[in-house]
């Protein structure tokens, strides 16, 4: 069963042991960053440091100026946590030691992005705005992100790409100092809280037979026993039907699903355009397409007519590969995503038997978070449960 583990550019570059000791684990792949998000990361093995604080969203290449000119959103170079190409740097030496690299690139998830152009993220129906969301709606934002979605997945040597955030973003969002878990929203309120009400959502829901201040009015209206406590926002999409009538939850769906198909068929034709043959696209997906994040909601029969494979979260349980089982074509990449830090959930002792669980339910592959992250005691115990794969 193939394994591909994630890496950051800066665990590998100033650390000549970092790409041995990746192969060493037993995996045949690294999915390397190439385009993310900020973050603050330990490195607990590098010769020099042990933190890095990359500030805000960046590629982690040299940008193609032309491909860029004269268009106001583009990518951000990296600052001084992955200088000059970081990424050809480290994919050069996990190449030399033996690993195929396949790019990892997150795309809706940019907080300087929106800093410098508050217009383009999602506002919920209070009128805030989510200054890590670009909304996925607005046509600019769509040509930005299928142009990075290009240039950052086919880098030079890689075989193949790993799209994050090929979707909606929403509430939810693992933010620093996050403090906007007091109360308990449940799959339905986190939806109305992430249904983004800029001029093109707005637009969209006109559209579909809503009137989007009214739909503003009945989300507030809807939310309001929920932030008193007094009534519960859980039982996924029949919930969402409950607070906000079916009609107007089917409608938002409607034009939510429609723009994030779209957006994923367009990134993923660019990608194609721009890569070599055999070039290995795979997305980062949960298989309820009202779901926002990291791992974007999609429908299942769609995104496997457009990709090769997805990347389903398996922590603590693998039955989000179900759905995509029951789609798979002879040849598609199921690949479980599986946490092998201790500190973060992970459970790196149980690797093989979490992965015999993948496999039965589908699994093709599997992927590891994060050998830059874990501990020593972690990878070891990677490395043993590879071995009984």
């Amino acid at each position: 069963m193939k394994a591909s583990a994630f890496v950051y550019p800066w665990d590998v570059n100033g650390d000549p042991q970092a790409a041995a000791r990746v192969a060493d684990l037993g995996v045949a792949q690294v999915t390397l960053a190439a385009a993310y998000h900020s973050t603050r990361a330990l490195t607990p093995r590098h010769p020099r440091h042990r933190v890095v604080t990359a500030e805000y969203a960046a590629v982690l290449y040299p940008p193609d100026a032309a491909r860029w000119k004269g268009r106001d959103l583009r990518p951000y170079e990296s600052g001084d946590w992955a200088p000059g190409d970081a990424y050809g740097e480290a994919a050069a030496a996990l190449a030399e030691a033996g690993l195929e690299v396949h790019t990892w690139v997150v795309l809706a998830h940019n907080s300087r992005l929106i800093a410098e152009h508050p217009h383009t993220s999602v506002v919920n129906a209070y009128g805030d705005r989510y200054p890590w969301a670009p909304c996925i709606a607005q046509p600019a934002t769509r040509s930005h992100l299928t142009g990075l979605a290009a240039e950052a997945a086919v880098r030079p040597g890689a075989r193949g790409t790993e799209l994050e955030s090929l979707g909606w973003y929403g509430l939810a969002h693992l933010h620093a100092h996050d403090k906007t878990a007091g109360v308990a929203l449940g799959d339905a309120g986190q939806y109305l809280m992430s249904l983004c009400f800029c001029p093109n959502c707005r637009e969209g829901y006109g559209v579909h037979g809503l009137d989007p201040g009214e739909l503003a009015a009945a989300v507030r209206t809807a939310l309001e026993p929920v932030w008193r406590g007094t009534a519960p926002s859980d039982g996924g999409w029949a919930g969402v039907g409950r607070l906000l009538g079916r009609a107007a939850a089917d409608a938002t769906r409607a034009w939510r699903d429609e723009r994030a198909r779209t957006l994923q068929e367009a990134a993923v034709a660019a990608v194609r355009a721009a890569a070599p043959d055999g070039f290995q696209v795979l997305m980062h997906a949960d298989p309820v397409s009202y779901h926002c994040g990291a791992n974007a909601g999609v429908d299942p029969a769609h995104v496997l007519s457009v990709v090769d494979g997805v990347t389903v979260p398996c922590t603590g349980g693998a039955d989000l590969l179900t759905p995509f089982a029951a789609q798979a074509r002879p040849g598609t990449v199921l690949a479980a995503n599986l946490t092998v830090v201790s500190g973060m959930g992970g459970s790196p002792r149980t690797l093989a038997a979490d992965a015999a669980r993948a496999r039965a339910l589908g699994a093709t592959e599997l992927r590891l978070y994060h050998a830059g992250l874990a501990s020593d005691a972690d990878l070891e115990a990677v490395r043993a449960g590879l071995a009984e794969v």
